[in-house]
């Protein structure tokens, strides 16, 4: 039987740490200013969020989403022992993609340098915060079905250029990080149920959609972008927006049910699974869903103290964390919730 089995694992983050007591003071190119720009602290950050720290690309150094995600997949490759030329399929989840379209996907084929006429398949997926669990589903399917061999996952963000340094958008601005985290999944022929990839699932609710959301542009105007982009008089059309509450509510909930049906399907306990390692978009929210679901705190896995919410990239980049730190190791079993906008959520169980 072929099964989809995570060969390599990697990830990145860009340098720069900025801690919780310089956000107050950036400009939005990241500089530091004398004067405060938003009202907010490193008490007030960490009370609401759990942060401390999260990464920032050089604003001055033109670097992409991609980039962010070729240095992830070059680290899952060499893990992997597999050349980017036996990939023949590109899954990339991101909300900050490169440019509008075409999709980041294929920016990362080119820097890889797989393009060409024979350049593999290329899928930019948009499920937010719920990327890596989509897409994980994605490469597991098309693998048991035999349309692929080898598929690279990538979750990439590039938030920082994207946010509002200002009292006003503190909310939202303060929970976010750059990174990159990436797998490579692969064929393997086997009869253990427990084997790879050993469950997924994946469901939204667009009712949702407006609790959490960044316009950009409004495809029913004419022009689509319709404000001046350096005045920031218009800030709902131009940074994120969140009803924080609601975000917050729907997304224990849904991280608990989805986390205890994993079990329930799969016919799993506590015992079996290593590693419990939820979406990192808020200390306060994963604490919950821990207590809720009854999750044993010692299997909790967490990162975004250091990181932020690097969205896409949270399940590879606190996997591949841990690893490095020696307390994940090849063969362990793990379960992954996650929640994102549209609202989207989901779970999967895979042996590294």
């Amino acid at each position: 039987m072929i099964r989809a089995k995570i060969l390599g694992l990697g990830s990145y983050v860009p340098p720069r740490v900025v801690r919780n007591d310089e956000i107050p003071f950036l400009d939005d190119q990241h500089v530091p200013q004398e004067t405060r720009q938003t009202e907010t602290n490193d008490e007030w950050i960490r009370a609401r969020t759990g942060i401390e720290e999260r990464r920032y690309v050089d604003t001055a150094a033109g670097v992409t989403t991609s980039d962010l995600a070729l240095e992830a997949s070059r680290r899952a490759l060499e893990d992997a022992g597999v050349d980017a030329k036996e990939i023949d399929c590109i899954i990339l989840g991101t909300l900050s993609p490169d440019i509008h379209f075409p999709g980041t996907a294929v920016f990362l084929q080119s820097k890889l340098g797989i393009d060409g006429e024979d350049g593999c398949a290329c899928y930019d997926i948009r499920q937010q915060c719920s990327g890596f669990v989509y897409g994980l589903e994605m490469a597991d399917a098309f693998i048991r079905t035999g349309k692929y061999r080898k598929v690279l996952l990538v979750g990439a963000e590039l938030h920082s250029n994207a946010l509002d340094f200002t009292t006003r958008g503190r909310d939202v601005m303060v929970l976010f990080g750059d990174g990159a985290g990436a797998v490579v999944v692969g064929a393997v022929e086997s009869d253990d149920e427990r084997e790879g990839v050993l469950y997924t699932h994946a469901a939204a609710d667009g009712s949702g959609a407006w609790n959490l959301y960044l316009k950009v542009f409004d495809i029913s105007k004419s022009p689509i972008v319709h404000y001046d982009a350096t005045a920031k008089l218009d800030a709902e059309q131009q940074y994120p927006q969140m009803v924080g509450k609601k975000v917050f509510l729907h997304a224990v909930r849904n991280m608990v049910v989805a986390t205890n049906r994993a079990l329930e399907k799969t016919g799993l306990t506590w015992k079996d699974i290593d590693w419990f390692v939820p979406h990192q978009a808020n200390l306060r929210i994963n604490e919950a869903v821990v207590e809720y679901a009854e999750i044993p705190k010692d299997k909790a896995l967490n990162t975004i103290m250091w990181y932020g919410n690097t969205t896409a990239a949270t399940v590879p980049l606190t996997i591949d964390h841990w690893r490095k730190e020696g307390r994940v190791k090849k063969g362990d079993l793990v379960l992954s919730t996650v929640f994102g906008a549209g609202f989207t959520w989901g779970s999967a169980i895979f042996r590294l």
